[in-house]
């Protein structure tokens, strides 16, 4: 046991250690605040893990840890506000029922895809989805510095309705359906608002950060229930007002037209998918400051897995309703004036690839480089309640920025080539290097 203490005792030593360091990180282009102009050469002084001061040209103070990015854009790292990271893509719908997804080995999954996200630029996530246990101690191994990756919020299990799409046993056998309802393993599935209310004093109880709901039907799930709302509205009001009392934010998985603005009107804090949303829910959405996360990504996810087996039947046929309204909604969100963050919903599609979201946002959903920018970068942690710390790359903040090439004002494929990453002052290392 002491070998062990120890080494998490040096894992933490070396992290102090690297926060401890002062840098100065040399850009050929600085964008210090997405919503206003970049800069030319300047240097980002990094000490004691936060942004100590931005000097102009190119400096190299005595004692500092020079990081020459005089060929790239150096920018606030993004925030991916809708992530699955204890999960693989490409995997068949049936792998989680399978004895190698035991809650260790799910938070290994997680630890691997912490290090992707944080690679393809992002530098805080949250996780919408996954197994309470195996999702905090993948949160607290990374916040705590002990495994590299990006600054985590989780939710833990989603509460679903029974047959829901996070009811684990919707399309299996009465058999064994019934052993997952004996053996208590779906504990958010709720029925009625007390129901619910417990349920989500027991997540929040548990350390998680945000609580999600399946307002509506899923698309991956093998159920047939369709893409509408699930939870009743009083049930949905429930939820919101005992995560709200709790200091919680409520993110709420919703495809269908009327279950978005049920959700909406309940108090929920951001819509999730949002595929189907009309006038009448985004105008709710804006009335009340409600985020949209469109995570288009998870399209191009899904259309890679049809007819390859990988999906069930039903999956399929609640896909292709999806594909004809392809950033659609994101395109009313944003003309309406919706707030919007960037989300990808990886593993759907890989984490590795999340970063291609800002092109989606632009060339499916209609936004302005500079729009989809400014979601990727300050919507995401006003959402998530930590623009005090990260979004933009202000003296005092949490130094979390990465360096690409290009300019991602005008190019949104620039995001998708990372030079550059650090977070919270630490530098992560990329693939190859």
């Amino acid at each position: 046991m002491h070998k062990y203490l120890l080494a998490g005792a040096a894992a933490l030593s070396i992290a102090a250690a690297a926060n401890a360091e002062t840098y100065a990180i040399q850009a050929g282009r600085l964008i210090v605040d997405a919503a206003q102009p970049a800069r030319g050469n300047s240097t980002v002084i990094v000490d004691n893990g936060r942004i100590a001061r931005i000097e102009p040209g190119f400096t190299a103070p005595a004692g500092t840890i020079v990081v020459d990015e005089r060929s790239r854009t150096v920018m606030p790292g993004m925030t991916d506000v809708h992530v699955h990271l204890t999960m693989n893509s490409g995997e068949p719908w049936y792998m989680g029922f399978t004895k190698k997804y035991s809650n260790t080995y799910a938070t290994t999954v997680g630890l691997t895809h912490a290090l992707d996200m944080a690679r393809a630029g992002f530098t805080t996530v949250r996780d919408l989805g996954g197994d309470t246990n195996a999702v905090i101690a993948m949160r607290d191994a990374v916040n705590e510095g002990r495994f590299p990756g990006p600054r985590i919020q989780v939710s833990g299990a989603p509460l679903s309705i029974i047959g829901g799409h996070a009811d684990a046993a919707t399309g299996l056998p009465p058999e064994l359906a019934d052993a997952i309802n004996e053996a208590h393993l779906n504990p958010s599935v709720c029925t009625g608002a007390e129901e619910c209310q417990k349920v989500v004093r027991q997540l929040a109880a548990a350390g998680v950060d945000v609580i999600k709901i399946m307002a509506t039907g899923g698309v991956l799930d093998p159920g047939a229930r369709g893409l509408e709302q699930h939870f009743t509205d009083p049930e949905m009001k429930a939820i919101c007002d005992m995560a709200h009392s709790l200091g919680l934010k409520v993110a709420a998985h919703a495809h269908g037209a009327r279950g978005i603005l049920g959700a909406t009107i309940a108090g929920v804090d951001s819509i999730e998918h949002g595929t189907f949303i009309d006038q009448a829910g985004a105008n709710a959405m804006k009335a009340r400051g409600t985020y949209y996360s469109a995570t288009l990504m998870a399209f191009s996810g899904v259309q890679s897995l049809i007819g390859s087996g990988k999906l069930a039947p039903e999956s399929e046929a609640k896909a292709k309703m999806t594909f004809a309204v392809w950033g659609k909604g994101l395109n009313l969100a944003y003309r309406t004036g919706v707030k919007i963050a960037l989300g990808t919903d990886s593993a759907v599609a890989p984490h590795s690839q999340a970063n291609r979201e800002l092109e989606l946002m632009v060339t499916k959903g209609g936004m302005s480089p500079r729009d989809a920018l400014i979601a990727a970068t300050k919507g995401g942690p006003d959402l998530l309640g930590v623009a005090s710390e990260t979004g933009t790359l202000e003296p005092g903040k949490s130094a979390d920025l990465i360096a690409v090439e290009g300019d991602p004002l005008v190019d949104p494929t620039a995001v998708q080539r990372v030079g550059y990453v650090m977070v919270k002052g630490r530098p992560i290392p990329l693939g190859g290097k």
